[in-house]
């Protein structure tokens, strides 16, 4: 990860100093950087130690960072990992147009890769990606929200640049079609558990810990799985107090839908679906061959469902 720190600094040099500054004011915000470490973790795992895979591990981090650019400016939020989002920071404008350059910036270094299959698997993800965030923009404020439509969210939105990470390692290393699809597969249901926890924590945790507001999911009117596990079980009076709050993005009742969301179960059914998918990650495993690589794969699965961060 230290080489790719190395890239990272290096590839968001620009003659433009507010893109500089807002660029290194997110990318060194921290994070846990796992979509990259995919990246490294299956091209070892699979026998590949080329220098390339420093740069798509940066390449993902780039996209990734875009994105988050974006979604602050859509969600409105004020905080991120502890500290005032970029948005807050420098302005909506900036945000945007410099999620834009790290855009860019990801596909002139695809391109340097010099592999039709890097930019195939990385431009569809950009593409699905998209697609996720106008799917969640519609599901705003919508309590009847089915919970297939929240999971098909989440898989465009979040998992699909996990499957994208993971497949790069495969592709790098040259594996056949079976192993790079059981490492998507992995990367998918790893992307699906940590986003079903993250929904999970937004109820559970504490903004310290979360580097974040709780209840921001619903002050922003998103029908996340804990509040729409909750209506399904609730008493009729519960379940127009938690429609309501989602209808209009109030969180003046928040206490209530907590004890609620607690009460019918919904946390623990929640963490029941993340580990379900932990589990479909850990058997994607299994045909690859045992490694240190593989070791810190598998620990992945354990930790995306057992954090409070």
């Amino acid at each position: 990860m230290r080489r790719v720190d190395v890239v990272i600094r290096e590839r968001l040099a620009s003659r433009v100093a507010l893109i500089e500054q807002i660029s290194h004011y997110i990318v060194n915000a921290g994070g846990k950087r796992i979509r990259p470490r995919l990246v490294l973790l299956f091209s070892e795992a699979l026998g590949f130690e080329g220098p390339e895979r420093y740069e798509l591990a940066a390449i993902v981090e780039f996209i990734h960072t875009a994105t988050l650019l974006h979604d602050d400016v859509v969600d409105e939020s004020a905080l991120r990992r502890g500290r005032a989002t970029a948005n807050a920071m420098f302005g909506n404008a900036a945000s945007v147009l410099v999620g834009d350059f790290l855009y860019s910036r990801a596909f002139q270094m695809m391109v340097a890769v010099k592999s039709l299959r890097v930019l195939d698997v990385l431009a569809d993800a950009t593409n699905v990606i998209a697609e996720g965030e106008v799917l969640q923009l519609m599901n705003m404020h919508d309590p009847d929200l089915a919970v297939e439509d929240y999971l098909q969210v989440i898989r465009f939105k979040t998992a699909k640049l996990f499957e994208a990470s993971a497949r790069l390692g495969a592709v790098l290393a040259g594996a056949d079609p079976a192993m790079e699809e059981r490492c998507a597969d992995f990367g998918r249901s790893l992307g699906t558990a940590f986003q079903l926890v993250d929904d999970l924590l937004d109820y559970e945790g504490n903004s310290d810990e979360l580097g974040k507001n709780v209840g921001d999911d619903l002050r922003e009117g998103k029908p996340t799985l804990p509040l729409l596990v909750a209506m399904e079980r609730a008493e009729p009076a519960e379940r127009d107090l938690i429609r309501h709050a989602i209808e209009q993005g109030e969180v003046q009742g928040l206490p209530q839908i907590l004890a609620i969301v607690r009460r019918t179960g919904a946390l623990a059914a929640t963490r029941a679906a993340a580990q379900g998918e932990a589990e479909r990650a850990r058997l994607a495993l299994e045909l690859l061959p045992p490694s240190r690589a593989r070791s810190a794969l598998l620990d992945l699965c354990l930790r995306s469902v057992n954090r409070s961060s």
